[in-house]
């Protein structure tokens, strides 16, 4: 039994020992997944500042841009402008030349209009023209000054609707980053699950083949012990047997040197019967019959004598008989006894460790339907959490674009508001037409 208990104890240091190395190697494990989630979890953070970054870089750019192309715009316009005006007036001084040179020579013509008359009459001409011209001139720079700035508040919408897009695109491509890290963690996350799923169904067949293992030992030691202690208890009723049959035959000699006594007490006591018997048959016998009498009397002397040696012999031959068969018959009911003895120690024992491995294997299905559990259980866990994820970034994207989309439409709406109170009519559908100021 001390035996037995050193071989459990020692048993059961292996399997606490194993359970220590696989709850080391599964923190282990867990802790290198946890360290791989924070590592995306930062990159993450880090490429989302970096595209962060990069759309302010490129919206001050556009601004920039779009101030020079606005700036480049205007001076474009002025400057055709100035052009135009240039040509205008170049255009009025030769008209100007040509109708003072006509009224000249229709003055001139003329010969029945007084001179001072003709003088008044050009002048007040002259006075006419310049006043049209003037007013002409007055109305080119109004209609450039109109064109300029319905145009320049055109070029800001096209500026601010630019202005949107880009700020559309960089919404799009923030949602779209995002939704391309949750969508890798998600799948970092089932890999992690999969790999602690393939890592604890290893541990636990790895526990419960050391388990059995170690059973299937303890089995076989019992079952070693128990042959050999069947052998040793048969060797030693055999080793009783043999000494047994060996003092047979010391008991025998006592026994027949019993009988033998026996025999010659009953001889002694025959021979005095015999002797008082002769003497009696002496004393009432006449004497010349006392030689047949003699004969008769040991002849039948003799006889007693002869029957009782013939059953001293039997007796000794019964009695040997008897004393080996009793020997026999209780050595083998010894034999039957210990083999009926020992059969139902090792049912007894076959059965202990039926039960036994039988306990072992039902705790295994335990442990196993348990496990099954936990990772059926956190499997769902990790879906539905993958699925409120997905629809709440869903949420943030459709919310998102909607508030970006209603504020644009709000500023369009104001600035299109502001044209029209300043003037300039739809500018929707306005064209950059080729300068008419008449």
């Amino acid at each position: 039994m001390s035996g037995y208990k050193r071989m459990r104890r020692q048993h059961q240091k292996q399997l606490i020992a194993l359970e220590n190395k696989l709850k080391a190697e599964m923190d282990e494990h867990r802790l290198k997944l946890q360290k791989e989630v924070e590592t995306h979890a930062n990159n993450s953070s880090i490429e989302l500042e970096k595209l962060a970054k990069k759309q302010v870089a490129t919206i001050e750019k556009e601004a920039k841009v779009a101030a020079a192309d606005e700036k480049k715009f205007q001076q474009q316009i002025l400057a055709q402008q100035k052009k135009d005006l240039t040509t205008f007036l170049e255009s009025q001084k030769k008209q100007y030349k040509i109708c003072k040179e006509k009224i000249k020579e229709e003055m001139n013509e003329d010969h029945s209009t007084p001179k001072k008359e003709k003088q008044e009459r050009i002048s007040k001409h002259k006075e006419n023209l310049q006043h049209t011209q003037a007013e002409e001139e007055a109305h080119l720079l109004t209609q450039q000054r109109l064109y300029y700035d319905k145009n320049c508040r055109f070029f800001k919408r096209k500026i601010m609707i630019k202005r949107h897009e880009v700020e559309q695109q960089n919404i799009r491509e923030e949602l779209n980053k995002k939704r391309t890290q949750k969508e890798m963690e998600h799948a970092m996350l089932i890999r992690h699950d999969e790999s602690t799923r393939e890592l604890e169904y290893r541990q636990l067949h790895t526990l419960q083949k050391l388990r059995m293992d170690l059973i299937r030992l303890q089995h076989q030691t019992e079952l070693e012990n128990q042959l050999e202690y069947n052998k040793r208890r048969e060797r030693e009723l055999h080793r009783k047997h043999v000494m047994e049959l060996r003092q047979q035959p010391k008991n025998l000699k006592a026994m027949e040197m019993q009988i033998k006594k026996q025999f010659q007490d009953t001889c002694k006591v025959q021979t005095k019967q015999y002797k008082a018997l002769k003497n009696h048959q002496l004393e009432v016998t006449p004497k010349n019959e006392h030689k047949t009498i003699l004969k008769t009397l040991k002849d039948e002397q003799t006889r007693k004598l002869a029957i009782l040696a013939e059953q001293y012999e039997q007796s000794i031959n019964e009695m040997m008989a008897s004393q080996a068969l009793r020997l026999d018959e209780a050595q083998e009911a010894e034999c039957q006894a210990l083999r009926l003895q020992l059969q139902q120690e090792m049912e007894l024992l076959n059965a202990y460790q039926s039960k036994i491995k039988m306990q072992t294997e039902a705790q295994h299905e335990r442990e196993l339907q348990k496990l099954e559990q936990r990772v059926s259980l956190r499997r769902a866990h990790l879906e539905q959490k993958i699925e409120e994820e997905l629809a709440a970034l869903q949420k943030e994207r459709s919310e998102r674009i909607k508030y970006l989309l209603e504020r644009q439409e709000r500023e369009i709406e104001t600035f299109d508001m502001e044209s029209l109170r300043m003037g300039f009519g739809n500018l929707v559908t306005l064209d950059f037409p080729k300068e008419d100021y008449r």
